[in-house]
């Protein structure tokens, strides 16, 4: 028998069976956790191949090493990664048998690869060394505050992961300390008696050495509780926690059988904290471990997936912490990977303890474990729909069909040949009610040469409301209620999923209005959302059912809004005309100013109103306008013009009200202090700080802070995103300024009202009405407070009036300000008529002027009749 040799450029390596090529690339220090962080070398026949192997930063108890061998065959050259049973192509047409690549074996510190072809045999062997890092060594504690008065001494601990390496330790300072050593559980530990507390702080040092490895040295502060410091009271309540220095953190071991540490931080008055617990069960761990490496290519998933689902149902049982729920989705979430990657197909026994373990890790309590797992990883939720998604799919052909009950889970599986009904359809009986269809015509294409479709239906219960609430383009930013379930419906096709067909959904029992929407893992930085986007509502009369109609297969479900955004084009519509007809106005309103300014302001309060006014309508004139042209620019952070308009619109819209608030914080200065003039030079550098740098700051310091974290825009729109808090940043200074304004207008209002209506004749009364009602027609659009209208918008349920009367009001605020602020002004009127008519003509117009000058005559008349009365007595 015959073998082609290996190229020329081989070199032999020592240890090795036979001549062969190889490189060594990829292999990775393993942490107590056991995760691989891979890294890259290159080793050959040189002498310092071992040495470079020995020194690579990687550590822990075992590494993963990926070999490729090289061999020439007569027709091509064959180079493939060795991380699972391979075919090679033959070397010619009469070659037989066909060449065959063995997976690694893998041993503690020793790699073993067998290669086989045309007969012959390769045995590669290599012992790894690879040294400890810091982050693999635990320090039990990190950091220790302590008090010499009421404890005498300490003590401290630095585990590392069990290894073939020996390592010794050297604690410093050591004088008057006891060292001793022990195993646990895959762990060896080094332990540190000290007999007795240094006087001041003090360091202490955890060398770690082992032969022909650079030392290790790992550092445990210990802070020294002296006399008047602040200090957090000893706590036996669950677990012990010792005299802490304020602003230190304690700490403590896991109970038995549990990974992690338990930590507790003194707050700087003395009073501790609450108890955060990284305590993850060790047999847990040690499934993480081995999904982890089967994700990263080490070991044969077809073998040990179908064993680590086999201990998932009773790990999910005893899951007792966050930490314990973070793990286990972590470790389904890598055998997925690993399931997606190999394409290994699932039998039904391995399908059947993933739903088991998923419909408990659904039942598990909420307030417990998994508001704790959100707080730490929000997306957990979506961790998990992705992880059953995958694995869901990958049952074997000849296992179906497969049907599968559970409180949570509900599974339905079937394969269709070449000929199949007119439809599939399928029906669950949840709560509330689901069906849902597939055309014929959306799985006809998908039948090629025989192929055989395997389509699969899972209703997850529970998990709608564990998912985050991030919510895609056109879904705004609304709270929305869910029917408690999500139905997830893959097709296979042979060994490739198909995501596009269409499916109609009905959803009974629903409540409110209808949005049919997927969950979209891409959204939001791959967290996941739900998106709407190739999904629509269809209406159906008199029937609580909410049928929806997709164009393409994942995870559905249906948001109900109780709190409804209607989505009419008559209010699209009625926003575009009423903010045309107000940048209109507003233009009109300046060239009036431009033609009586000189006019209307010869006295230092008509100065201060139309100031105020002007400066009112050029900054509404510009928001308007830019919020019109909003819509038509490309969306989303990485839209330069997108980002300016949204700022623009921030700044402008909060610099329209500000400066509504200088209106009426001098109208209010005016009502109070009758006879106390404001100075000019003083008052307007204060109108301006007020009215451009207030909103300019909270415009930055909104887009500093939002737009890094990627909360600043609204998905798909050109304005502020209302989930992470930059939305409030307008409507909470807008709300302030309206409640501001409408005190100062009710103030207005009692001044208009005494004494007339008690003292004065009925003609005195009506005029006093007649001011009312006019001074409520001219502040009441100037002070923007129409804007409080939009409160009802979102107490309303189901009605769109609220929405309509809103926009009405505040898109045609211009025109208010143009008709009621300008142009009823008895002054402006006086001015047009000389400059147009030459004349003047009476009028009986009560403008805002004049209303404020009513105003200031009843404060003064009172003040008046007040010292004439003290005079008389």
């Amino acid at each position: 028998m015959t073998t082609r040799k290996p190229s020329a450029h081989s070199a032999a390596t020592p240890g090795y069976e036979a001549v062969a090529h190889q490189h060594r690339t990829g292999w990775a220090r393993m942490g107590r956790t056991g995760l691989a962080e891979k890294g890259q070398s290159q080793a050959g026949g040189e002498s310092g191949s071992g040495q470079l192997l020995d020194q690579q930063n990687g550590a822990g108890e075992s590494a993963l090493v990926s070999v490729y061998v090289h061999l020439d065959f007569s027709d091509k050259t064959w180079p493939h990664e060795v991380s699972r049973t391979l075919t090679l192509p033959a070397a010619s047409a009469s070659s037989s048998p066909r060449p065959l690549l063995t997976g690694l074996r893998l041993t503690t510190g020793e790699y073993m690869s067998c290669f086989e072809a045309q007969g012959f045999k390769w045995n590669l062997h290599e012992v790894v060394r690879v040294p400890l890092k810091a982050t693999d060594v635990a320090r039990l504690p990190d950091q220790l505050s302590i008090s010499r008065a009421t404890s005498p001494g300490f003590q401290l601990s630095c585990c590392i992961p069990s290894t073939n390496l020996a390592y010794t330790v050297t604690w410093s300072p050591g004088e008057g300390s006891k060292a001793s050593s022990f195993n646990e559980s895959g762990s060896q530990c080094f332990v540190l008696a000290v007999q007795h507390c240094p006087m001041t702080d003090t360091v202490y040092t955890c060398d770690l050495q082992s032969p022909g490895l650079a030392p290790l040295r790992v550092p445990i502060s210990i802070t020294i509780i002296q006399d008047g410091d602040i200090t957090c009271p000893e706590d036996t309540s669950v677990l012990t926690w010792n005299v802490t220095k304020a602003g230190h953190v304690a700490q403590a071991p896991c109970p038995e059988s549990k990974r992690g540490i338990v930590r507790r931080f003194c707050a700087a008055d003395g009073v501790w904290g609450p108890v955060h617990s990284s305590c993850t069960d060790a047999r847990l761990l040690a499934l993480f471990t081995r999904a982890k490496l089967l994700q990263a290519g080490q070991g044969s998933p077809a073998e040990e997936v179908p064993q680590i689902l086999a201990q998932l149902p009773g790990q999910a049982a005893e899951a007792s912490s966050p930490s314990d729920l973070l793990t286990l989705l972590s470790t389904m979430k890598y055998l997925a990977k690993a399931v997606a990657k190999a394409r290994i197909q699932l039998d039904r026994s391995a399908l059947k303890n993933l739903l088991i373990a998923t419909d408990k890790v659904l039942d598990m309590d909420t307030r417990s474990l998994w508001t704790l797992a959100q707080a730490r990883k929000p997306w957990a939720g979506s961790t998990l729909l992705l992880a059953v998604e995958t694995l869901a799919c990958s049952l074997c052909p000849q296992d179906h069909p497969f049907t599968f009950s559970l409180p949570n889970v509900l599974l339905q599986s079937q394969l269709f040949g070449p000929t199949f009904p007119a439809d599939y359809s399928i029906s669950f009986p949840t709560r509330p009610p689901l069906q849902a269809q597939i055309p014929r015509h959306s799985l006809a294409p998908l039948v090629r040469n025989g192929t055989e479709i395997s389509i699969t239906s899972l209703v997850l219960q529970k998990l709608d409301h564990l998912l985050p609430s991030n919510y895609g383009q056109g879904l705004g930013d609304s709270l929305y209620a869910t029917p408690g379930l999500v139905l997830v419906i893959s097709i296979m096709a042979g060994d490739q999923a198909f995501s596009q067909g269409e499916v109609i959904m009905d959803f009974g029992n629903t409540d409110g209005s209808p949005h049919c929407v997927f969950w979209d893992h891409s959204l939001f930085q791959g967290r996941g959302g739900w998106s709407k986007e190739g999904c629509q509502a269809q209406a159906a009369s008199g029937s609580p059912t909410a049928r929806c109609l997709c164009q393409h297969l994942t995870a559905f479900s249906v948001l109900m809004s109780p709190h409804t955004v209607p989505e009419e084009p008559a209010l699209a519509l009625l926003t575009q005309v009423g903010l045309g007809a107000s940048i209109l106005a507003l233009l009109v309103c300046l060239g009036v100013y431009r033609l009586v300014w000189r006019v209307v302001v010869r006295n230092k309060v008509s100065y201060f109103r139309h100031a105020t006014l002007l400066n009112m309508v050029l900054c509404l004139l510009a928001a308007d306008t830019c919020f019109l042209g909003a819509p038509f620019l490309p969306p989303g952070p990485r839209s330069p013009l997108c980002l300016a308009a949204t700022f623009l619109c921030h700044f402008l819209y909060l610099a329209t009200f500000f400066w509504m608030l200088a209106q009426a914080l001098v109208l209010a200065h005016q009502l109070l202090f009758v006879f106390h003039q404001l100075p000019k030079h003083r008052v307007l550098p204060l109108m301006v700080l007020l009215g451009y740098l207030c909103p300019l700051g909270l415009a930055g310091v909104t887009l500093g802070l939002y737009l890094p974290q990627g909360q600043y825009l609204r998905e798909g729109e050109c304005w502020l995103d209302g989930k992470g808090g930059a939305l409030y940043t307008f409507v909470g200074p807008v709300l302030a300024i309206v409640g501001v304004n409408g005190l100062v207008l009710a103030m207005a209002m009692l001044k208009l009202l005494r004494p007339s209506l008690s003292e004065g004749p009925p003609a005195e009364k009506r005029q006093a009405l007649l001011g009312v009602i006019k001074a409520l027609l001219i502040l009441t659009p100037i002070f923007g407070l129409t804007w409080g209208l939009g409160l009802a918008t979102l107490l309303e349920e189901v009605s769109v009036v609220p929405h309509y009367i809103f926009t009405i009001l505040n898109t045609l605020q211009g025109v208010f300000i143009l008709l009621f602020g300008c142009l009823m002004d008895k002054k402006v009127q006086e001015a047009l008529r000389k400059r147009f008519c030459r004349a003047q003509a009476p009028s009986s117009t009560i403008s805002l002027s004049t209303n404020e000058g009513y105003i200031l005559e009843h404060s003064k008349g009172g003040s008046d009749t007040a010292r004439k009365t003290d005079a008389s007595e």
